[in-house]
Parts: C-alpha cells; structure tokens; sequence
C-alpha cells in the first residue's frame, strides 16, 4: 500500500471524486482513524469457521453464534447456555466488539419515536431515528460519519465527510432497535422492527460495499440476517449515478430513494451540490431505469424550503419531469424542512405545502406528505451530533 493510498480515505463516490468541486468534503478533524474492529457481521462464513476452529472448537459453531446474532439479537455470549462455557469469553472478544455505545438518547411523540446519538471506536459520533407507527415500526440509519455531499440545508451536510462506517456499525444499529422491539422498551409494548431506511447520515452509494453488505445481512432470512423483507428496506441517495446503477444490477427488491429537493439544474446546483457532476437528466433516468428494471416505485424526496423550491412554477416543473417517462414511475415526498438553528433555509408556509401536493396530484403525480416525527427533539439528522460535538 503506497502512503498515498494510506492517506487518502476511502469514500467509494466514483473515480474523478478526490478534486476539484466534486471532491468528498472531509470534515476539519478527519483523520486516519484506522479500521473498525472486526466484527462477526463483517467476516465471511469462511473467516467465522476459521474463527471457531482457532479456538479448538468445531466449525458447526460458527453457524450457533450466527443464531444467537441474528435469531435473537444477543451479542452476550456468556449467557450463551448451548457453547462450551470456557470459551464463551474468547468468543466474545473474537466475534462481539463492541461497536457502537450509546451516548444520549431523545424520546418524542409520546414515547413512539426513539433517537439515539451513538459513539463508534474511534470517537465518532452517528445517529439513529427508531419511530413506531401504528402498522409497522421503521429505523433510520446512518452508513457514514459525517457527509460529503456538502447540501446546504443538511446538518449532516455541514460537518463533512470523517469516514465510511464499517459493514458490522452499520447492522448494529439494526440489531439494538429490533432487540428493544422485541423486548418492549418503545411505547406500544413488544413488537417487530419492520422497516429500515438508509436516511441517516451519511451518502449510502459513498459507501456502498459496506451497505450492500448491510441490506443482504439485514434481509437475508435467520441464521443469515435479520429477516427484514428486502421490499421494506429503502436505499437513499443525493443522486451518485454510478450508485444508482450498480444497485439497479443487484436485483435486489429493496425501494430508491432519490433526495431530488429541486426540479431544475439551476436550482439543484445550488441546493444539491453533486448535480454538479450528476445533473437532473442523468439522476432522473438512472432513476426511471431503477424502476423498468425492479419494478418498484421510486421515491423522490423534496425537503420544502420557503421561497426557494416551494412555490407553484416548481411543483409544475416537478410533474413535467417525473410525467416525462410516461408512466406511474415514481412517488414524490415533499418533507416539510426541519430547519438548523439560525439557517437561511426554514419551512415552507402551510399553504405553500399544500398548493405544492394539489398540483402534484392534478398532474397524475402520486405524492404524499412526510410524516414528519421528532419535532420537539433535534429531529433533522445531525442535529444531535453537531450538538453534542
């Protein structure tokens, strides 16, 4: 490995994405931070049996730890009453680090909606959003430390990119919200994780090998994953082209979200700086050719910001581009903004949000107003971090 290679941190955005505009903003105490430690949801099945086997144990073990992870949520093999008792603590320490440790958590909407601001190995901070509905209970999740997409309006956006988050912190946060749903720890009593949705921090296709790692780990059914249908996993992305596409080869049923916030190139630029490099047309049609080929609506996000992207010309420029394809393609969320402390960009007014939803619907255009939950605790991803850093 060259020291080039050691010094320049992997963000897998596309090859061109270290210079110039379109660079990973790296945030002002980004360091070389080394790897995560290796964790049981980061080995292969091969590495795991290895694992065993240097312990002097036999390789169906392996396969008992895998049980115990993602058939019952439990990291704490001491109490694992079916492995050998003297090497319950090595296993532990082989398989278990831990990654992520609580640091505060926030309680909302009478007890529904859980965010929890967790602190990684190296000090990082990363955040989840657990929100209960009445049919089905959805986890927001981080895929990278900080952002480098640098959207003005984002909190996230604001601290710039530290690292990629390892496969094992990402699935973690999974583990921990669908054990405290099982174990009845959110309003409602025990119930089921169902949904998880890469809305967090972070550009999921910035890091895509380790999030690919995590929806195949998190869907595939137990010993293998969490079994979390793959249909309720949605994938969010500012619009990386390259992403968009690899994902599209998958075949895998999960939904795309494209975070579009603006109908034109113009006012993209300046909202979305990556459009930059991938501009409106290219995302909207990697975006339509997601859906010829999985046959799952895509979702295109709109953060509704007063008197920038709200008012009626935008709406009606929206629905020409989406109705440009010809068919029921795509299913728009306008979201009310969650504002950051003293910014220029806040809330469109009322009105404004439901003048934006009437012409959406008069042009055929299937859309509907985010639910937004946590409004009385630091709602907008990254707030807390920012806040607690």
């Amino acid at each position: 490995m060259t020291a080039h290679e050691i010094d320049t941190p992997e963000t897998g955005i596309t090859p061109g994405g270290t210079s110039g505009a379109f660079r990973d903003v790296l945030s002002k105490d980004h360091a070389r931070r080394g790897k995560p430690p290796l964790h049981f949801v980061d080995m292969t099945p091969e590495e795991r049996i290895a694992g065993v086997e240097s312990l002097g144990l036999p390789k169906f073990r392996a396969k008992q730890l895998a049980n115990h992870y993602y058939g019952h949520f439990d990291v704490d093999a001491a109490e694992y009453s079916d492995f050998p008792a003297a090497k319950r603590a090595e296993a532990a320490e082989m398989f278990f680090p831990q990654l992520i440790t609580e640091v505060t958590r926030q309680v909302a909407d009478q007890g529904t909606t859980i965010k929890t601001l967790w602190r990684l190995f190296d000090g990082s901070l990363i955040e989840s959003v657990l929100m209960r509905y009445p049919t089905r209970t959805t986890l927001c999740i981080s895929s990278q430390v900080g952002c480098g997409m640098g959207c003005p309006f984002c909190a996230t956006g604001k601290m710039g990119l530290t690292r990629n988050m390892s496969a094992g912190e990402i699935v973690e946060q999974v583990r921990v919200a669908a054990k405290m749903m099982r174990d009845g720890e959110v309003a409602g009593g025990p119930g089921r994780l169902s949904n998880i949705v890469f809305m967090g921090m972070g550009e999921p296709m910035g890091n895509y090998k380790s999030v690919l790692s995590a929806v195949r780990q998190i869907s595939a059914m137990p010993p293998e994953g969490f079994g979390i249908s793959a249909r309720n996993i949605t994938v969010s992305t500012v619009g990386v082209v390259p992403g968009i596409k690899k994902l599209t080869a998958e075949g895998l049923p999960v939904r795309l979200a494209v975070s579009l916030h603006a109908p034109s190139d113009e006012l993209r630029d300046e909202l979305v700086p990556m459009n930059r490099r991938f501009n409106t047309t290219q995302v909207l049609d990697a975006a339509h050719d997601y859906w010829l080929a999985s046959k799952r609506r895509v979702s295109i996000e709109y953060a509704l910001m007063r008197g920038i992207n709200d008012q009626a010309e935008h709406a009606r420029l929206l629905a020409k581009r989406l109705n440009h394809y010809g068919d029921n393609w795509a299913h728009v969320n306008p979201i009310p903004l969650n504002p950051i402390e003293g910014s220029r960009w806040t809330a469109s007014k009322p009105e404004d949000e439901a003048r934006f939803l009437e012409i959406l619907h008069d042009a055929g255009i299937t859309a509907t107003l985010r639910d937004t939950r946590g409004q009385d605790i630091d709602g907008a991803c990254g707030q807390l971090a920012a806040k607690e850093r």
